[in-house]
């Protein structure tokens, strides 16, 4: 067994750091050291998913040990993890969206913490089992992952860096080029500049977009957003209902007719349909922040031939996209380093959240000594 300290939500909306046991990996199963832990809104959510579980979604290490099946890894090596653990079987792998695994994924499944996976006796809290989020749990010190969550780390890496590759990167650039599949000289507005929205501008960017529009109603998330790629901002205003007005500004940069692509990144219902008034005729609305609520939309929004897309985590498939990502990090096209506005230690995580509610940072990361 594994002693270490970790962050353990209680399901009532608060969390405290607690001593976890895990148990030696079996099968599948890798043990990893964690050396850092991204801070996502989903894990200050994960605190009121009315169960104890073992917090973190986002993160990377280096392994520890391995289970008698596991071919690809061996201890020593660093690597990143992937919350949508797929397992290359079930139909929709087979169909080549490893994201939505009908086996393992914790979002397709209904099932937002524990990620499918069935060893739940292996990490255990106060003598009891505990779930771990998404089959991670990596604000912990240790944790133990199939070792399909785990892609190796080819090239040289910040922990800090590689640890926010598999969520917010991932679902940023997923969304311009496997999910929208943004073509070179076309025009992007990104409506949100957060962590998954400074994605989007630099994955339209890499993808050769421009314009590239960013709308949000704090200056400073707008200047960040220059930094990642961004052509021209709009500083909306918060009274601008559905932005509206922000709309009219985006079709006067675009020749009057609206942008190619318009990806919502602010996860606010109100603002769901947005993205459908800032594109053009046959242009193409992405929601990338995850909306879950019910919202109406009004249908001359659609008109003409418009598409509306939902993607999930970027159409991620992670032993294809996460080199791809490494590739672009060490060729100095994808912005890892600076998006990792501050680090914490595990003990000031309330100050993380609270930092990341404040819009002070692009991204911040627990790490660990």
């Amino acid at each position: 067994m594994t002693e270490c300290k970790a962050a353990i939500a209680d399901g009532n909306g608060s969390y405290s750091i607690e001593p976890i046991s895990i148990a030696d990996p079996q099968g599948d199963e890798v043990l990893i050291q964690i050396k850092a832990a991204g801070i996502c809104h989903t894990d200050w959510d994960s605190q009121s998913w009315a169960k104890p579980l073992v917090m973190g979604h986002e993160g990377a290490g280096v392994v520890v040990k391995t289970g008698s099946q596991v071919r690809s890894l061996q201890p020593g090596d660093p690597v990143m993890l992937n919350w949508a653990i797929p397992c290359y079987e079930c139909f929709q792998c087979q169909e080549g969206n490893q994201h939505i695994c009908e086996r393992n994924s914790a979002v397709t499944a209904g099932n937002k913490v524990s990620g499918g996976h069935a060893t739940l006796a292996s990490t255990q809290y106060k003598g009891m089992p505990i779930e771990r989020a998404f089959g991670l749990g990596t604000m912990a010190e240790y944790a133990l992952v199939r070792e399909a969550a785990c892609v190796k780390i080819q090239v040289e890496m910040p922990f800090a860096s590689a640890a926010i590759v598999g969520c917010g990167v991932m679902t940023g650039y997923g969304s311009v080029v496997n999910a929208a599949q943004v073509k070179p000289g076309r025009s992007v507005v990104v409506l949100g500049t957060g962590g998954v929205g400074l994605n989007v501008i630099q994955g339209a960017r890499i993808a050769g977009a421009n314009p590239i529009i960013a709308i949000d109603v704090n200056p400073l998330r707008l200047e960040m957003a220059r930094v990642y790629g961004a052509t021209d901002t709009v500083l909306a205003d918060k009274a601008d209902e559905g932005l509206a007005q922000a709309a009219l500004q985006v079709k006067s940069m675009t020749n009057g007719r609206g942008a190619d692509y318009a990806f919502e990144c602010t996860a606010i219902p109100a603002l769901g349909a947005a993205p459908l008034a800032m594109v053009r005729n046959a242009g193409v609305a992405v929601q990338v922040s995850g909306i879950e609520q019910e919202i109406k939309i009004d249908m001359n929004l659609f008109e003409w031939d418009k598409l509306y897309i939902n993607p999930l985590y970027g159409k991620c498939r992670p032993r294809i996209d996460f080199p791809i990502l490494q590739h672009l990090y060490a060729k100095g096209d994808l912005l890892l380093d600076q998006m990792v506005t501050r680090t914490y230690p595990l003990t000031d995580l309330h100050q993380a959240f609270a930092d990341m509610h404040a819009g002070k940072n692009a991204k911040g990361v627990i790490v660990f000594n």
